[in-house]
């Protein structure tokens, strides 16, 4: 008898270690650490040129995969003090409360609301940025790069994209003229499969 509930005891955890649901495999860590991945930005310099600049520390998380793209989820975190334009005393400029006002706002934060597939590797996003103490919707238009194992027996997905936001709609009231009321967000988002 004890022999026959000891069997049935190993049986039972076999099968629930058969059966036991597998992780989300579509969860994904940004690759912030090899910098396989970028936040930048640019704004027109009194319409004569274009001020080009990144913020170097963020970190964040999504998932993803490609036969149910809607249930995609993305969350990014970004400290505001890491602004660098390649300028120091201009980055000073961009860090007080001209600009971001790191002191008062030291992060901004993007969470996803939507992904929305739009053509073979086209998408749209659509979520909510926090930015200088304001929430606003955005729509980020992106497209997928590409997916697959890495040469460290990891996997990879990596993504693109752009938005436009205006100053104004962060509470941002530094007036750079009629040519710089908007600032382009370009992205690079690299992960890694948990």
């Amino acid at each position: 008898m004890k022999k026959m509930i000891t069997k049935l005891a190993i049986t039972s955890l076999l099968s629930g270690a058969i059966f036991m649901p597998a992780v989300n495999s579509a969860d994904y860590v940004i690759d912030n650490k090899g910098a396989h991945a970028s936040i930048n930005f640019k704004i027109k310099h009194l319409g004569y040129s274009w001020l080009t600049g990144r913020f170097d520390k963020f970190d964040g998380k999504f998932s993803y995969d490609p036969a149910n793209v809607s249930a995609s989820k993305i969350e990014v975190n970004i400290d505001t003090s890491s602004v660098n334009s390649n300028h120091a005393e201009r980055d000073k400029h961009l860090k007080s409360d001209d600009f971001l006002d790191v002191s008062a706002f030291a992060n901004a934060k993007f969470v996803s609301k939507s992904v929305t597939k739009k053509a073979s590797d086209k998408l749209e996003v659509k979520g909510v940025l926090t930015l200088h103490g304001v929430s606003k919707t955005i729509t980020i238009n992106a497209e997928t790069i590409g997916e697959g194992k890495d040469p460290w027996g990891g996997y990879r997905a990596g993504f693109s994209g752009t938005t436009t936001i205006a100053l104004t709609d962060f509470a941002i009231k530094m007036n750079l003229g009629p040519a710089s009321t908007h600032v382009q967000l370009e992205l690079h988002i690299e992960g890694v499969k948990l």
